[in-house]
């Protein structure tokens, strides 16, 4: 197994302990802005979900095992990702919310209450497909510890597939492993790639996983921040697509491959070749398009429930435009939240709230389209290429690569646009 970057590792005491291995650090991959690869507009300071202010993520990573098509082994790549829309000291406080689902074949619990109340309580939490209601448990039990039970009675909990990777079937996630992602959760940086519930993913046919970006409104246009995460687990590799060039006719090869004496069998690998070819191999190796990618969108703009419903819908857009079509086994879910406060003064019955004027919500629309499309690729990026269950090897997308396709069409940009850290302010000497 190859070594993950360090920033792609948020591992507990608790996986430590259980013999799960650690890989040694590497330095982190350059992101796409760092390619020149900018989507449009300006991003916070950290590029990422957490640049809206209140918001934090954490991860618990699995990865064990080694499998090259034997009777008996396990390879375990998996994890757990929280999204606490208001941290950990804010976590029952509702936000104001919706979701959206471009195809439904995938699950997001708790959503018949966010629907139907407009609110968001508790976090969002992102895993594998088999393991959703174990980390649905361990946000009860780890609200119950807090007095919080009644307020965290509805996880919303999300999933993707990653059987290809992963021994699925194994059920490796646990209660406790929820726990980790929530109790480490926090602002600033947030890991991308092979981490957290992203840990087995695929996206567009090469290595996938947990991607993040942002942007920042111009003063002019209301200044807000919008901020975008992934769990990127879909698509075919001919229609992957980077700011119209279409990069998946440039990298036709590359496929994913197994490695081992073994074939490997079951659903949606009968054409896998053994990975001494892959790299000549131009035609698919798998069902591509059997995936799917959960996007969680986060802002501090005041937008009621209905608009956070337009704001899901915008995702849509972004995703197409780097080549997902919604495909028939892909669940394609989303889910808006504002930070806005709700709550109202103690002992009062109403609550005061604003709501942006819909003559001012397009740049928001905009915001979460480029942020979408570059959260996608940042996924994408950080991820390295992995060996996993029945010896399935997934290849990371080739930086060098992509540089090259985007210079043959014109579209690296010169200079990454971001929004600059503000200085601290001095101390005082007495």
């Amino acid at each position: 197994m190859r070594a993950l970057p360090s920033v792609l590792l948020c591992l507990s005491m608790t996986l430590a302990s259980a013999g799960l291995a650690q890989p040694a650090p590497a330095k982190a991959k350059p992101r796409a802005r760092d390619l020149g690869i900018t989507f449009g507009g300006r991003t916070g300071p950290n590029n990422a979900i957490t640049d809206v202010p209140g918001v934090e993520v954490g991860h618990t990573t699995l990865i064990s095992g080694e499998d090259r098509g034997e009777p008996g082994q396990r390879a375990v790549r998996t994890g757990v990702t929280a999204v606490l829309p208001r941290g950990k000291d804010g976590v029952a406080e509702a936000v104001f919310a919706a979701t959206f689902a471009l195809n439904g074949n995938g699950e997001l619990t708790g959503t018949h209450w966010v629907e139907e109340s407009g609110q968001l309580s508790g976090p969002v939490m992102l895993t594998n497909t088999n393991d959703i209601g174990a980390v649905r448990d361990g946000v009860i039990t780890w609200a119950m510890k807090r007095d919080l039970a009644w307020d965290l009675g509805l996880p919303v909990v999300a999933e993707t597939w990653d059987g290809f990777l992963n021994d699925i079937y194994g059920f490796h996630v646990k209660a406790e492993h929820a726990h980790q992602a929530l109790d480490t959760a926090r602002g600033g940086p947030v890991p991308e790639g092979a981490v957290g519930g992203g840990t087995g993913m695929m996206c567009h046919g090469f290595k996938g996983g947990i991607g993040t970006a942002s942007r920042k409104l111009p003063d002019a246009e209301g200044g807000h921040t919008v901020g975008v995460l992934v769990q990127c687990n879909y698509g075919a590799r001919r229609l992957l697509s980077v700011e119209g060039v279409p990069v998946g006719e440039e990298l036709t090869d590359l496929r994913p491959c197994y490695v081992g004496a073994r074939k490997p069998e079951g659903p949606f690998i009968g054409n896998m070749v053994a990975c001494p070819a892959s790299s000549g191999v131009t035609r698919p190796t798998l069902n591509e398009g059997a995936g799917s990618i959960i996007i969680v969108v986060g802002t501090d703009a005041p937008l009621l429930p209905h608009q956070l419903k337009r704001i899901a819908r915008r995702v849509s857009l972004g995703l197409g435009k780097m080549g997902g079509l919604g495909e028939n086994y892909s669940g394609d879910i989303f889910l808006a939240f504002s930070t806005q406060r709700l709550k109202p003064a103690a002992q009062a019955r109403i609550a005061s709230v604003a709501m942006l004027d819909n003559d001012h919500i397009t740049p928001l629309f905009e915001a979460t389209v480029q942020a979408t499309q570059e959260a996608i690729l940042n996924a994408m990026l950080a991820a390295e290429t992995t060996t996993g269950a029945k010896g399935v090897r997934v290849f990371a997308l080739p930086q060098d690569r992509l540089v090259k396709a985007m210079k043959k069409y014109g579209r690296l940009s010169p200079a990454p646009a971001r929004e600059p850290q503000k200085p601290a302010t001095p101390k005082r000497t007495p």
